[in-house]
């Protein structure tokens, strides 16, 4: 490198100032508007934002809400489910989804996931349901749909409401059988949303939203987020303060129209990726389920294990990697169900060994917009590397 050269950008796992930087003026502007109006609660911004996205996602009702973990527990609490109810859902995923059952009095049943695409795996939920069941919980990992066909079917059979944690797919689409093509989060009873900074499309702070096609659902999801009132001081059930800030708001709506030209960035990612990745022993890049788009929210390896009692190879990995100044994550270190949290639920290691084994030998690469074709040679090289390739 020559002594007044610019030396090559380090490589994040997300790097919103460039991602923004682009729109920085709109934002600005979106921001200044915001200030001059000062509806800071409930402004007009709050509901232009749940049209456009509603637009977006092909009609469903948009319900904004405080965050994500607010949003999944406003679609039980809309159940009206008996105390110790089994929520089913994923093994392995983030804790937000048996969190937000659990403090209602609800009882998490984890069940097992494909080890190739890391979503439920419909046969685990067919076994797991009984008369106590109230509703199955399926999360969209990584940006990828989960079975909708199989599981919305079992969904119908058992008069089960069907709730999709879509925090980590929007703009994902599933294609249903002899049916539409629908959009992560609009194909059950109602889906659910993030807008932390890290996802897809990310606030400036926290933010979540609901969608549901049904507009009974929709009115009573709009009361519950609002202290259970339709009118001031009227409260006709028991709610939560749960609301997305106006500022929040149109900060999304500005991000909301890069969606799709970031989505393709991150697809353009992860087919670079998969070029030079796919062939390397010891290491499988996310497996494609045809009927499903992937807007890659993570993209994530598996690892191959080593002979028992070896270091863990998935470790090795990402040391080697953070050695050369190549950030990687592990979603997620350890099962939910073995979390000090949720023991009570009286689960034992062994149980899911999916699960548990994903939780071995996950890990995610940096993926974001602006990741540079060159980042993503250094990235793949170093795995590569790591694995054996030395050409």
């Amino acid at each position: 490198m020559s002594p007044h050269s610019t030396p090559p950008a380090p490589i994040q796992m997300l790097d919103l100032a460039a991602q923004h930087a682009p729109i920085q003026a709109e934002l600005d502007e979106a921001l200044r508007h915001t200030l001059q109006e000062a509806a800071f609660i409930q402004g007009p911004a709050v509901q232009e934002f749940a049209r456009e996205l509603g637009a977006y996602l092909g009609g469903p009702h948009v319900i904004p809400c405080a965050n994500g973990t607010d949003a999944l527990q406003l679609a039980l609490m809309s159940l009206n489910l008996p105390a110790g109810a089994e929520i089913i859902m994923p093994a392995f995923t983030y804790v937000a989804t048996l969190e937000a059952a659990a403090i209602l009095g609800l009882r998490p049943v984890p069940v097992e996931v494909h080890p190739d695409t890391f979503n439920l795996d419909p046969a685990a939920v067919a076994a797991a349901i009984t008369p106590r069941t109230g509703a199955i919980i399926v999360v969209h990992l990584f940006g990828q749909c989960a079975d909708l066909a199989a599981l919305g079917a079992l969904a119908d059979r058992h008069g089960l409401p069907l709730i999709e944690d879509n925090a980590q797919a929007i703009g994902a689409t599933y294609a249903l059988p002899d049916g539409p093509t629908v959009a992560a989060g609009t194909a059950g009873y109602a889906g659910t949303t993030s807008f932390f900074p890290s996802k897809n499309l990310g606030a400036l702070g926290d933010g979540g939203a609901l969608f549901t096609r049904d507009e009974a659902a929709a009115r009573y999801l709009r009361q519950l987020a609002n202290h259970g009132q339709t009118r001031k001081y009227h409260h006709e059930h028991i709610g939560l303060n749960s609301r997305l800030d106006t500022i929040q708001a149109a900060l999304l709506r500005v991000k909301l129209r890069c969606l799709p030209a970031w989505t393709a960035a991150r697809q353009q990612v992860a087919a670079q990726y998969d070029a030079a990745l796919a062939d390397l022993p010891g290491v499988r890049i996310p497996a494609r389920d045809p009927r499903s788009t992937h807007v890659f929210h993570q993209y994530t390896l598996t690892v191959a294990e080593g002979e028992k009692g070896a270091p863990n190879r998935r470790d090795q990995l990402q040391e080697f990697l953070r050695a050369r100044g190549i950030p990687s994550v592990v979603y997620y270190p350890l099962p939910n169900h073995l979390q000090p949290a949720y023991g009570y639920l009286g689960h034992r290691a062994g149980e899911f060994p999916v699960a548990e084994r994903l939780c071995r030998t996950v890990l995610s690469l940096p993926i974001h917009p602006t990741l540079t074709e060159a980042q993503v040679a250094q990235v793949a090289e170093a795995v590569g590397y790591f694995c054996g390739r030395r050409e």
